[in-house]
């Protein structure tokens, strides 16, 4: 499978102080916004995350769709969602890519670059 750039992917993340479900634990959420710049409609079928924390402990995550949807993006619009992580250290960063197929059948990759996630001021 090769990857493209007929998918532009962005991501914000968010540290949420007050969802720490023990002392030792660190939660995020990330908003993703995938938008279909290509040729044909797509329909995202999987994900893959590589999970990676301050002490360097990967985690991977890989499924059917997001948020328990397969969405199909037509033509020059987007899907966004909102989903969460949970580290064990202040910080540690995440990268991935999405199963895409296109509407004649064709699979392929669309890589989310790494993007940190990071308690406020924890990294100078």
């Amino acid at each position: 499978m090769k990857q493209v750039n007929e998918i532009d992917i962005t991501v914000e993340t968010q540290y949420l102080e007050n969802q720490i479900p023990d002392k030792d634990k660190y939660v995020f959420a990330y908003k993703i916004t995938i938008c279909n710049n290509g040729l044909q409609p797509v329909q995202l079928i999987n994900r893959y995350w590589l999970i990676t924390d301050g002490n360097g402990e990967k985690t991977e995550v890989q499924g059917e769709g997001v948020i328990g949807k397969q969405p199909h993006i037509a033509i020059g619009n987007s899907f966004q969602y909102t989903s969460g992580a949970v580290l064990d250290t202040p910080v540690g960063t995440m990268q991935g890519y999405y199963e895409m197929q296109r509407e004649d059948g064709d699979r392929f990759q669309a890589a989310v670059n790494v993007f940190s996630l990071a308690v406020p001021n924890a990294v100078n």
